[in-house]
């Protein structure tokens, strides 16, 4: 089969190598579409600590079971699946309590095992174990289901942040990930959802969200969140940009008793912000952050999309065969569109 295999940062090259064959325990799917996600770029020019060289990457994956193993139950050949690449044990203090995406032994497909980026990709037995396989409903398409991964997450991240029904809604950074947040707020019974960028043209993509825009590199944030809250400022604030300024800035924007989550994560080498403590003292808002998902939220993002609530369409701009996979890292990294998609 091909797959893109990366020996060793920033070298990436299409490869033949051989169809992975299930355990007793596993299944095999035929890769039909895995979406690029912004940590996939952070991977090929940095590698990570869990990835050991080389590596099939990709974790935004769906496809059809192309094999079983003997002792694998309630899946069969021909199965349409979408995957939730982050594998919980299912037995630890976090696993027992419900929190999977907090697994003290978690595992990810396209870090741990070799991911999407591939005609056929190996899933393994503890992700078949602990629910990680949900099948597809049949009006969603490969390419839809790919996106519940990333939905998943932001599913994730808006319970966390405690979203009530009539709150202000403020998102800082307008890609996919922010689309996403403005879309399911609206969903999800929030007042008013504002969603913010530098950069006009996320602004104009962002347009289908339905969400008041601010262009934060024409207009002073603060003041234009102000004016549109009567000054109370908006109840959740939600940093979908691994930026400095905007984690430093959101604290600022919070209304009293509110909350913000830091969903976009920062460098490794220089993970430190600026943050007004008195600021957290006096308006006794909450802090939280996000960085994954659970199999549950993968299965509800699947619904969603099922539903009709969420419209992948409008977030997949660009789509490329395996060959071409440089190119959609490199639409990635320029910000060209907003979800490009694998199809192998």
């Amino acid at each position: 089969m091909k797959a893109a295999i990366l020996k060793k940062p920033k070298d990436l090259s299409i490869d033949d190598v051989p169809i992975p064959v299930p355990g007793d325990n596993e299944i095999v799917i035929k890769v039909k579409s895995c979406a690029i996600c912004g940590t996939d770029i952070k991977v090929f020019h940095y590698g990570h600590k869990h990835i050991v060289f080389p590596r099939i990457t990709g974790h935004e994956v769906s496809g059809v079971i192309s094999a079983t193993g003997k002792n694998v139950n309630g899946l069969k050949e021909g199965d349409r699946v979408a995957v939730a690449p982050a594998i919980p044990c299912g037995v630890c203090y976090y696993c027992r309590k419900g929190y999977q995406s907090m697994c003290d032994n978690l595992k990810a497909i396209g870090y741990h095992y070799d991911g999407g980026f591939a005609e056929y990709m190996l899933v393994p037995e503890n992700a078949v174990r602990n629910g990680c396989v949900n099948k597809i409903p049949d009006n969603v398409s490969f390419e839809y289901a790919s996106l519940a991964e990333p939905l998943a997450c932001v599913i994730n991240g808006r319970l966390l942040s405690r979203i009530e029904i009539g709150d202000t809604v403020l998102i800082l950074g307008a890609g996919p990930i922010g689309c996403l947040h403005a879309e399911l707020a609206r969903n999800t019974g929030a007042g008013k959802v504002i969603l913010a960028d530098v950069s006009s043209e996320r602004i104009k993509m962002a347009e289908f969200t339905g969400a008041i825009l601010i262009d934060m590199g024409k207009e002073d944030i603060k003041k234009k969140v102000s004016e549109l809250t009567d000054g109370h400022m908006a109840d959740r604030v939600i940093v979908a940009v691994g930026v400095h300024q905007a984690q430093e800035v959101a604290i600022e924007l919070v209304a009293k008793r509110g909350s913000v989550n830091y969903f976009g994560g920062l460098p490794k080498e220089n993970p430190f912000i600026k943050f007004n403590s008195n600021l957290l003292h006096y308006g006794e808002f909450f802090v939280t952050g996000t960085h994954g998902s659970s199999p549950l939220h993968n299965r509800i993002a699947l619904n969603l999309i099922s539903s009709g609530r969420i419209n992948p369409d409008k977030y997949i701009t660009h789509r490329y065969p395996l060959e071409e996979i440089k190119t959609g890292l490199e639409k990635v990294e320029k910000k060209e569109g907003l979800k490009i998609v694998i199809l192998p």
